[in-house]
């Protein structure tokens, strides 16, 4: 009995010490709370919905075979809002990257196809120039992997399903190329279904070829993207759909009422009890209306200043006109808080378990907000979240345990139909 009551009690001594430097999060002051951010950035997998790196070296020119040495690597040239050092700091782990096909390639013959498989060849290309850095990732299970190798995963989706063009067949190639969702389209109305951005409702929602593409991304095991679709393509795609769905790089309507490229409460809701994620985009005009419409009545001012002085905006001479507008008119930005607000707003409608991160970084220009400026920045988020009362639990399925689920499910239903 004397052996027990001493085995306990130097049970108890050794949990007393071994909390004694550790303080509930309500007791951590701002610098303590900062401190446990960074640690949480770096414990956990953080997964980004949507980085837009590879349009962004294919505007460059970029050429792995020649160039590799100038892959963002360092932060060095200060260019765009990623690199491999910036990603480190911020505790990035698996950036999708976005495999963007701007609309205007939906005219061309192959609708956009042959460029999609240059911005893959080019992400391949990086993580074969730099095996000690990158990897290819194709599932949960492989981003797990790197992460403990100390590599950054570098998954794929496709913006815009135009390169799929006719032939469902092209579904299971871009699925064995390591594309991972299908954002269905982009800025214009395609041969799969109608955007957000287009007001010309060429299929009122998905086309008939449509629908068999959602039925062939489910087969495949490639998950479904509403992010930029009509509303009533969503609603179509959530009848369908058979795997649960993700909107890769979107917000809440809520806060940008009339902007019906983020999405409303209901669609919230409807996405949450198939089981989908939202993640959220950074953009400030996808996080504050007020932003938006003063930012939009900047660019009005402009662009009547140039037509003025009879310039277009690529002109040499509209350049010092350009940096002086807005010296006197500077853009307004969202800031992290902003963001948070948005992850609040889908946590308070349909609970923890759908919400992302989708940041569109590289995608949406100079509108980041103020605390989320590039990778580098994610523990501001998660201090933000802290300080609302988030838990552990919580921060880690919004940094990719709910996104891991769906994409898990994905494959889950994939199986099932072969």
């Amino acid at each position: 009995m004397n052996k027990l009551r001493l085995l306990c009690l130097l049970l108890v001594v050794f949990i007393i010490f071994s909390c004694a430097d550790k303080k509930p999060i309500e007791r951590m002051n701002d610098e303590q709370l900062r401190a446990y951010a960074d640690e949480l950035a770096h414990q956990f997998i953080i997964t980004d919905g949507h980085v837009d790196l590879p349009f962004r070296l294919k505007v460059k020119n970029f050429k792995i075979e020649r160039e590799y040495m100038s892959i963002p690597i360092s932060v060095s040239e200060k260019e765009g809002d990623f690199d491999f050092e910036r990603a480190k700091k911020g505790g990035l782990d698996a950036p999708f990257m976005s495999i963007y096909i701007p609309s205007s390639y939906q005219l061309q013959p192959d609708k956009g196809k042959a460029l999609a498989d240059s911005m893959i060849n080019m992400i391949n290309g990086i993580t074969q120039q730099l095996p000690d850095k990158f990897a290819l990732a194709k599932t949960p299970a492989e981003v797990e992997a790197n992460f403990k190798a100390g590599k950054i995963s570098l998954p794929m989706g496709m913006e815009n399903g135009a390169p799929v063009g006719d032939d469902l067949k092209n579904i299971q190639y871009f699925y064995d190329r390591g594309i991972r969702y299908i954002t269905l389209t982009h800025g214009k109305d395609n041969q799969i279904c109608d955007s957000s951005y287009d007001t010309t409702r060429t299929w009122n929602g998905l086309s008939p070829f449509g629908k068999t593409v959602v039925a062939e991304m489910n087969r495949v095991g490639i998950m479904v993207d509403i992010s930029h679709v009509s509303d009533s393509t969503f609603y179509q795609v959530m009848k369908l759909s058979k795997a649960p769905c993700i909107a890769s790089h979107s917000s809440c309507r809520f806060y940008t009422p009339g902007f019906i490229r983020n999405m409303s409460d209901d669609m919230i809701k409807t996405l949450a009890a198939h089981d989908g994620v939202i993640q959220i985009n950074f953009g400030s005009t996808f996080l504050d209306s007020t932003v938006r419409a003063e930012n939009e009545i900047n660019r009005k001012k402009l662009r009547a200043l140039l037509e003025e002085k009879k310039l277009s905006d690529s002109d040499s001479l509209a350049k010092p006109v350009i940096e002086e507008f807005r010296k006197q008119n500077p853009s307004l930005y969202a800031d992290v808080e902003t963001v948070a607000n948005h992850i609040d707003h889908v946590v308070k409608l349909v609970g923890i378990n759908h919400v992302g991160i989708g940041s569109d970084f590289d995608g949406v220009g100079d509108s980041l907000p103020t605390g989320l400026k590039d990778v580098s920045q994610y523990p501001n988020l998660i201090f933000a979240l802290l300080k609302r009362g988030y838990t552990a639990d919580d921060i880690e399925k919004i940094c990719y345990k709910n996104v891991w689920r769906v994409w898990n499910k994905a494959e889950d239903v994939a199986k099932l139909s072969k």
